[in-house]
This record gives structure tokens, C-alpha cells and sequence, in this order.
């Protein structure tokens, strides 16, 4: 738990940091593709490539594509038509995606959590009642796929890991979930990057590189 505590907290920074001095200013592909390289910088040295299986590796490189490239893709997008708080406030829809998940994987029903989603569907309308823009309903769906592939990367891992009893330590094969990352957020810049809105001040150099080593690199694995 107190490591949960510590990561929320870590966390909590990143939405106020990208939304004040990155969002609309950095390229969001270029920003997610630094946290990813600068993620991967910190575990590849670590990492075990000869006896891990390949169930293993493939696991824990689609846990990356999905948590780390679509989510963090999706979700830098969505500031782009939300506020900070807003963003904040449609994350609450994470833990009850991942109750759906986990159930659907052990093919059981909690009509609890369902409920639950409902209610704080209706309350995200209720919050906007005077009137859903556009660009709103634009940044809410995208941050629900962000939500869905996050809680989708985390109960995967966990089952992952579960399936996978070898007897090494966790930051010996982390590194693939940056790997996977990788998969998805270099053709996305290369797509969609724009290279004329790359950083331009040393703070917003220095929020990437606290995003990619901090945030990322030591918060996605504790």
C-alpha cells in the first residue's frame, strides 16, 4: 500500500506538468516517445534477454503497447480538448475497468462494478449539464481508451507474472514493456509527429526527462 501512496503521488505531478507546459506546445507523440526511450534507458541494462520464456516476453510486450503506447498516446491527445481537472476527474473510471477486466478473464460478473460505471457516467454528464461541446465529448472518449488499455496492461501483467513463476526479479524483464511501448509510440511520431514543435526551454526538456525517468521508468514499475 505504501507504495501505491508513494506512486499516486508521483503521478498526480505528471497531469498538472503536461497540461501547464506541455500541452499545445511539445508535439504529445514526441513527448510520449521521450518517456518512452528515457523508460527504456532505465531498465534495458537490467534486462534478461537468454531464459525468459517467450509467453513471458510476448506478455509483457502487448502490457507495453497497450499501458504505455496507446494509453499515454490517447491520453496526451486528450488534453488538447480538456482541462487538467477534467482530465483528473475521468480517470475515476480506471479502477472499475479494471474490476471489469479481471472478471472477464476468470469469465465471472460483478454487477457491482457495472453499476458503478453507470453512476459515475451519469455523474460525468450531470458535471457538464450545461452543455457537452464537441471538443469535450472528443477528449472524454479518448480518455476512456487511455483508461481502458491502462487497466487492460495492468491486469494483464499481474496475470502474466502470476502464469510466469521465474525465479528472477521483476526489473530483469521489464524491460520488454518498454520494448512493446516502443512498437507503438515511434511509428506514431513518425506519422503524426510534428518536428516543429519539439521542446524550445530547458523546462520543458528537464518535465520530459522528469516524466520518462521518474514517472514512467521507476513509477510504472513499483
Amino acid at each position: 500500500m505504501g507504495l501505491l501512496v508513494f506512486v499516486t503521488v508521483l503521478w498526480a505531478f505528471s497531469f498538472s506538468l503536461i497540461g501547464e507546459f506541455l500541452a499545445g506546445q511539445v508535439d504529445s507523440d514526441f513527448a510520449v516517445l521521450s518517456r518512452v526511450l528515457l523508460g527504456a534507458l532505465v531498465f534495458l541494462p537490467f534486462t534478461r534477454w537468454r531464459g525468459v520464456p517467450s509467453g513471458m516476453k510476448l506478455g509483457i510486450l502487448v502490457t507495453g503497447m497497450l499501458q504505455f503506447g496507446i494509453t499515454y498516446l490517447c491520453l496526451y491527445r486528450s488534453f488538447s480538448y480538456l482541462s487538467v481537472p477534467e482530465v483528473l476527474l475521468f480517470t475515476i473510471f480506471t479502477p472499475l475497468y479494471v474490476t471489469l477486466i479481471d472478471d472477464a478473464l476468470f469469465r465471472r460478473f460483478s454487477p457491482v462494478a457495472l453499476v458503478a460505471a453507470a453512476v459515475a457516467t451519469l455523474g460525468a454528464g450531470i458535471i457538464r449539464y450545461d452543455g457537452l461541446s464537441e471538443d469535450f465529448i472528443t477528449g472524454f472518449l479518448l480518455l476512456q481508451v487511455a483508461n481502458f488499455t491502462f487497466a487492460a496492461g495492468q491486469v494483464g501483467y499481474k496475470h502474466i507474472m502470476q502464469r510466469h513463476q521465474l525465479a528472477l526479479p521483476a526489473y530483469r524483464t521489464f524491460g520488454y514493456f518498454f520494448i512493446g511501448a516502443l512498437v507503438i509510440a515511434l511509428p506514431s511520431f513518425l506519422v503524426f509527429g510534428n518536428p516543429d514543435r519539439l521542446p524550445a526551454t530547458s523546462m520543458q526538456w528537464g518535465i520530459l526527462a522528469w516524466l520518462g525517468l521518474a514517472a514512467s521508468g521507476l513509477g510504472l514499475f513499483l
